[in-house]
């Protein structure tokens, strides 16, 4: 076990545990903005926007329209004299930002004298007596001529005339940066976002009588939305699909991320199913593979095993013997989170008072770094539940803690590789690399767009997958 005992000195192990460390940081942070759940599952849930769910009857055209004391219906009661005596409401919320669509429909109760009715959508900063697509930095579809209008009085030839009975709805594409109209279940068509930045769902009456109700998703819409969601990332993937990669490209990305892990098993079947394949399979480094991380294979599969087992005594034995050089510092950023990870696992079988002495006795030893501050106090209100998985901190009973410890076990041991020339790549995986880069870039696609659509979403993808 030569490769195993080597002494070398361990090369940036403070960067390496200090980022694990962040990344626990990061996560606690992110669960107590959700103390009500503390699950897992709700980590990487897309964030919460406020929604549009009634009218605004503050800001509003006056006289010229009159919003329903349910805040869903919208009434023109009088005679317009003038062109810009139009009645517009707006919703109550802009548009929420943060996914691939958004839409919302009004139902036309009563054509009114005219049928000078819009839909669409405008700024906080539109003018409430013009109609949607007259004024800059608005776009509305208008039932009395079926035009478009796009920031100017003049219209242009769009989709068909809607009047009493008629159920019309609008919608944006984020991923598309496109704003979409429908006509009873029925896609009109699309034009581009021109718009920039937040806007609200807007509806406007022009006539005396006209009367429409609106609908932002407390009765089912009748355009079928999820299944334009599903046309439109089907076409997404579509050209996902189209992108050329070399066949053995996949194969060596993933052999890669079971070797950094030390899931030496699977590896070994992954081989073995790679030898059958035609035609057969390059694992060279160029294909994402890098022997490096063959280093102490089995060694670190034993230590992760251990870990996920919650035998942290024999963790802290079994680096004694095989990298004493990673424990011998026993404030180090990795002392500390075996420490956690122990004391845990005795909250977690009910042993409290013995969690409670060594606990004393354990994180005495950190008091100089505040930096480890919050997380004791985390460890510590276990302490203080019933029932602690149900907690605010419960997070720390999950398998995704003991994945965090034992991923940074792995990647100090990795950084003790004597052929390693960047310590900071044993952090991640090539996969995990990869899955940063494709994160970074749907971040900067959103910057792009105003700080809209989607961000990326592994979980979503797989639950995605796993539904087809």
């Amino acid at each position: 076990m030569s490769e195993a005992t080597s002494q070398s000195e361990i090369p940036a192990k403070d960067s390496i545990g200090d980022y694990f460390l962040d990344l626990w940081c990061h996560t606690s942070k992110t669960l107590a903005l959700k103390p009500e759940t503390g699950a897992e599952s709700e980590l990487y849930d897309d964030e919460e926007e406020e929604q549009p769910t009634a009218l605004d009857t503050l800001n509003s055209s006056g006289g010229f329209s009159v919003v329903g004391p349910d805040k869903l219906s919208l009434l023109y009661p009088n005679v317009n004299l003038h062109r810009h005596d139009v009645g517009v409401v707006q919703a109550n919320h802009s548009a929420p930002l943060k996914r691939m669509l958004y839409y919302f429909e009004i139902y036309v109760k009563n054509a009114g004298a005219k049928g000078q009715i819009a839909i669409g959508f405008t700024t906080s900063a539109f003018k409430v007596r013009r109609q949607p697509g007259w004024e800059a930095n608005s776009c509305g579809y208008h039932g009395v001529d079926g035009f478009l209008y796009r920031g100017h009085g003049k219209g242009e030839a769009f989709g068909p005339t809607f009047t009493a009975g008629d159920t019309v709805g609008g919608g944006i594409n984020y991923a598309m940066q496109e704003f979409f109209f429908t006509k009873n279940g029925v896609l009109v068509g699309s034009v581009y976002k021109e718009v920039k930045g937040p806007v609200f769902p807007t509806v406007a009456v022009h006539s005396q009588n006209e009367e429409v109700t609106v609908n932002f998703g407390q009765d089912p819409f009748v355009f079928d939305l999820k299944a334009y969601e599903a046309e439109q990332r089907a076409k997404q993937q579509v050209k996902i699909d189209n992108i050329s990669i070399p066949p053995d490209a996949s194969y060596g990305i993933v052999r890669s991320y079971l070797q950094h892990n030390g899931y030496e098993e699977t590896l070994k079947l992954l081989d073995i199913a790679g030898q059958s394949t035609v035609p057969p399979i390059s694992v060279a480094p160029e294909n994402g593979v890098s022997e490096e991380e063959m280093y102490a294979l089995s060694e670190r599969k034993t230590i992760r095993q251990l870990i996920k087992s919650g035998k942290i005594d024999e963790t802290f034995s079994t680096l004694g013997k095989w990298y004493p050089q990673i424990i011998e510092d026993g404030t180090s950023t990795i002392c500390f989170l075996l420490h956690c990870q122990k004391f845990i696992e005795l909250v977690r079988d009910g042993k409290l008072e013995e969690a409670v002495l060594y606990g004393r006795r354990e994180f005495d030893k950190f008091k100089k770094s505040s930096a480890f501050d919050d997380l004791v106090k985390d460890c510590a209100a276990l302490l203080a539940y019933d029932q602690p998985s149900k907690s605010s901190v419960g997070y720390l009973l999950g398998d995704s803690q003991k994945e965090l410890v034992a991923d940074a076990v792995n990647a100090i041991i990795l950084s003790t590789n004597p052929n390693v020339k960047d310590p900071s790549l044993c952090k991640h995986s090539s996969l995990e690399r990869i899955i940063r880069q494709v994160t970074v870039c749907f971040l900067e696609k959103m910057s792009l767009n105003g700080d809209q659509g989607e961000a990326f979403r592994l979980s979503r993808i797989l639950k995605s997958s796993k539904k087809s």
